[in-house]
């Protein structure tokens, strides 16, 4: 039961059984105006006159802006608090993340979940405080993971990056929309109007050409549509205000294209600033062409570089889903004792959840993880793999569907990451045949296990000899 909120402002007594882990700790209630911070009773120094009789004197309350949350530091630094827990709130954590962090502090990332559990929780802003502190000095909460900055750095300007694909995306539905208004079936006709045919064409309808034969001609020689066919589809009704909304579109466009060129300059410039563990190993270059939205430079190279091993020889890690998962996680991974810590973390495996010798429940961890996302794209790209992932993949889907497939072989490509960046071993692929091979024998050892529970032999029918003929 929730205990009684007291008018002064201070904690109900509970938990005074449990041992104090850290004595020195703070517990911070973050508001995108405020911040109410509690220190250990009695470590504040006396309050200002200006205090209100009616808040304790080891609680403050603070501002946001930057001179706030420098004298909210020094605060802290006057309380001799070495270890500071704030909720994960939004974003108005990172500033005050980063500098508390700066100046030294200990800070823990906590997820409300934590605090919400416990029995007991308060509710109020002064008591949020308290209760955040009280929790962490008890060492009842674990501090959610954060990279090291400069692979924050790393994945800020990704995330950039990926919000401007995505913009630039929208405007790409403009322009179909107002070709298609028009009637203009170029959509149809070609399989991507960002393409070399596609805005070649948009561009001379823009600039005034509206002849189908003479649009069909900036066909591309490796477009699939005939001149007759792509002229087929190009007639259309040529209003203004759809010619209108299609050259606002493509300008927006190829704002967004320019902005994602400056992206890549910047990605690449932080890529080549961390330090290089490749020890002169160079990778092969990649035999595929270039996919469309890939980033301009030699990713793997660099990825290569960073972390001094190839995350490229691994079944379905292309050079976009290696950046995306490297600048989520980083490259250190003691932060996870083992490679099913790791797989957790990410929400690639089921939560098992049972009662009385039965489980009840085997869902998945509900999370936006956005490692976690890329390798789950990774494996869908593995149903028709010709190698032992794709044969996994198919097996699954056989037995639980798509989606199980999906999350397990996720689960595959993540501990085969966990394990390379650990423990830098040369990744050796496994063949289809190989793995058909350890798992018709998985299966038959496991099958002669049960007979003889049963009381019986498993027994290998020899093979018959083909029938002659004549």
């Amino acid at each position: 039961m929730t205990p009684r909120k007291t008018k002064n402002g201070k904690m109900p007594v509970r938990l005074e059984s449990l041992s104090v882990l850290h004595a020195h700790a703070a517990g911070i209630d973050l508001h995108p105006s405020v911040h109410w911070v509690a220190v250990p009773p009695g470590s504040a120094p006396p309050p200002a006159a200006d205090h209100s009789p009616n808040l304790p004197a080891h609680v403050r309350k603070f501002g946001t802006c930057t001179a706030d949350l420098e004298a909210l530091a020094d605060w802290l630094a006057a309380c001799h608090v070495t270890t500071v827990a704030m909720e994960s709130t939004g974003i108005y954590w990172v500033t005050l993340f980063e500098l508390l962090e700066r100046r030294g502090f200990q800070v823990n990332l906590i997820d409300p979940r934590q605090t919400k559990h416990a029995p007991g929780r308060p509710k109020s802003d002064v008591l949020d405080c308290q209760w955040i502190q009280r929790l962490h000095s008890y060492g009842l909460l674990s501090a959610s993971f954060r990279p090291d900055d400069q692979i924050v750095v790393l994945r800020g300007y990704l995330r950039q990056r990926l919000m401007l694909l995505e913009y630039g995306s929208c405007h790409i539905q403009h322009m179909q929309k107002a070709l298609e208004l028009m009637n203009v079936k170029l959509t149809e006709a070609v399989r991507d109007i960002t393409g070399v045919t596609g805005m070649a064409i948009i561009k001379a309808i823009l600039s005034g050409k509206r002849n189908p034969l003479e649009l069909a001609k900036l066909r591309d020689p490796r477009c699939q549509k005939t001149e007759a066919e792509l002229a087929r589809a190009l007639y259309g009704n040529w209003r203004a205000e759809h010619l209108f909304a299609l050259e606002q579109a493509v300008a927006l466009y190829e704002t967004y294209q320019r902005l994602l060129r400056d992206c890549d300059r910047e990605l690449e410039a932080v890529l080549q600033g961390f330090a290089d563990k490749s020890d002169g190993h160079k990778i092969a270059p990649r035999k595929r062409p270039r996919q469309k939205n890939e980033p301009t430079f030699a990713v793997a190279t660099l990825l290569q570089r960073m972390t001094g091993v190839n995350l490229l020889v691994i079944e379905g890690i292309s050079d976009t889903t290696a950046l995306v998962v490297l600048s989520e996680i980083g490259f250190d991974m003691s932060k996870w004792p083992t490679e099913k810590h790791f797989t957790s973390w990410l929400g690639l495996c089921p939560q098992h959840r049972g009662t009385g010798g039965k489980i009840r429940s085997r869902r998945v961890r509900r999370g936006a993880n956005r490692a976690a996302r890329a390798l789950r794209l990774a494996a869908q790209g593995c149903h028709h793999a010709k190698n032992a992932l794709g044969a996994f993949y198919r097996r699954i889907q056989a037995r639980a569907g798509g989606p199980k497939a999906v999350l397990a072989t996720a689960r595959k490509l993540a501990e085969r990451i966990y394990r390379l960046l650990k423990y830098g071993e040369e990744y050796v692929r496994q063949g289809i045949d190989e793995y058909e091979a350890h798992y018709r024998a998985r299966l038959v050892k496991g099958l002669a296990r049960k007979a003889r529970e049963l009381g019986f032999a498993l027994v290998p029918q020899e093979a018959s000899p083909a029938p002659a003929t004549s």
